[in-house]
């Protein structure tokens, strides 16, 4: 798949032993960190879609740490070289990986397999509480071509 512009995925690796396992999400030396501005999980129950919104500052850094997730993006940038374009993940325990979102790209994502998932972010930028960088549209809104529907087939 081509990636929307600035757009990374990272494949992450889980460390197993004989007590479980561990799996770093985002370290400083990765060249998808660019800064920390702080840390949180996110949850989704099933049959809830969490979109869409964009940020005007900050980045983040997806990672599915609990069940599966259907994440998309759109990218609705002018200047960009991939105006127009979808993407579309399945991140979770069965494909751990890190995306990294660019700011003004779209995103949204939906618990798959009838599960809880729980998404941990690393955004660049602290929450502003008194002026949040989150800007909004409906899950379903006609500007972005995308449906969350479940293909099946």
């Amino acid at each position: 798949m081509e990636l929307i512009h600035g757009v990374q995925v990272k494949k992450l690796r889980l460390i197993p032993d004989d007590r479980g396992f561990l799996m770093e999400l985002l370290r400083r030396d990765w060249p998808e960190f660019d800064r920390f501005g702080q840390a949180y999980v996110t949850a989704c129950y099933p049959g809830v879609v969490k979109a869409w919104h964009y940020h005007k500052l900050q980045w983040d850094h997806f990672a599915c740490v609990w069940g599966m997730a259907k994440v998309a993006l759109y990218d609705p940038r002018e200047e960009s070289p991939t105006k127009g374009m979808v993407n579309v993940f399945h991140i979770g325990l069965l494909n751990p990986v890190l995306l990294k979102i660019p700011p003004l790209v779209y995103h949204g994502f939906t618990a798959k397999g009838g599960k809880l998932a729980l998404i941990v972010n690393f955004p660049t930028e602290l929450y502003n509480y008194a002026q949040p960088d989150e800007y909004r549209l409906a899950y379903d809104d006609p500007a972005i071509p995308f449906s969350w529907e479940v293909k099946s087939g």
